[in-house]
């Protein structure tokens, strides 16, 4: 497959494009089902600790619900959707843009987030070739995608995909694949220390949290990943844009400088 990839270019992009797209499909699951997991295993953890306390019996929900199961249903009617109607990007425009049991309308944002993943492996894929470092920021821009509309979405940066991300860049390092180990894992302690430091200035003199933890782990996987010398840039990269972002969304919404924004 590598020989045949390196002979034809074209047939290396059209299948990461579209194994991009079907990863965006997985994609669009992590990021509506790992947040409802996380506060299912925060209720189960309050729960057995107020049964402890109450001196009460706890009983789990053992209602199995995972990135696996259940299936995929319709949001509208709850419904099991059909496989062929759950092609990637595809289904979306065949169904043009309705649900097939109830005629409901399905929401845009599923076939973008699909297609964004397509276009974003397209880019890695001409940029960086049949090459290990294609292989591992492939993975890093799947999981930034779905931290972007988790985040979004609910305003959390899960460990569960962050921490999984800085030991990968971390290996990768040792592999060669980036920038030398040293080099790696002193980014990633000055990652995540500028952000941890911010965090706890800030909250000092405000007495309010100005981040979450998720950024301080973040930073620590990009520090990890280019070293400590570009995250000057990729602070004030993410300022600038957080910035315009967050003006136009208080903007919009008509809320006020205090509101947190993801």
């Amino acid at each position: 497959m590598i020989e045949l990839f390196n002979s034809t270019p074209w047939f290396f992009y059209l299948t990461i494009f579209l194994v991009s797209i079907c990863v965006g499909s997985f994609l669009n699951v992590v990021i509506y089902r790992l947040p409802k997991m996380m506060e299912n295993e925060w209720k189960a953890e309050c729960s057995l600790l107020l049964a402890d306390n109450l001196k009460t019996p706890y009983e789990a929900n053992t209602k199995a619900f995972n990135l696996i199961i259940p299936s995929s249903t319709c949001p509208h009617c709850n419904t099991q959707i059909k496989p062929w109607f759950n092609l990637p990007v595809f289904g979306w425009l065949f169904l043009r843009g309705k649900a097939a049991c109830c005629g409901n309308k399905i929401s845009v944002r599923y076939p973008s987030i699909e297609l964004l993943t397509g276009l974003a492996g397209l880019v890695i894929a001409y940029n960086y070739g049949v090459t290990e470092q294609a292989g591992l920021y492939l993975i890093l821009t799947y999981a930034l995608i779905a931290l972007i509309f988790i985040d979004i979405d609910h305003m959390l940066l899960p460990d569960q995909i962050t921490l999984p991300l800085l030991w990968l860049v971390l290996l990768s390092a040792v592999m060669g694949i980036t920038i030398e180990p040293a080099q790696a894992i002193i980014g990633a302690a000055v990652g995540y220390l500028v952000f941890w430091s911010v965090y706890w200035v800030f909250k000092l003199l405000t007495g309010k949290e100005g981040m979450g933890y998720g950024d301080f782990k973040l930073m620590a996987v990009f520090g990890a990943l280019l070293g400590w010398q570009y995250l000057p840039m990729i602070v004030l990269m993410s300022s600038l844009v957080g910035a315009v972002i967050g003006i136009t969304l208080l903007s919009i919404q008509g809320k006020d400088k205090a509101t947190p924004i993801p």
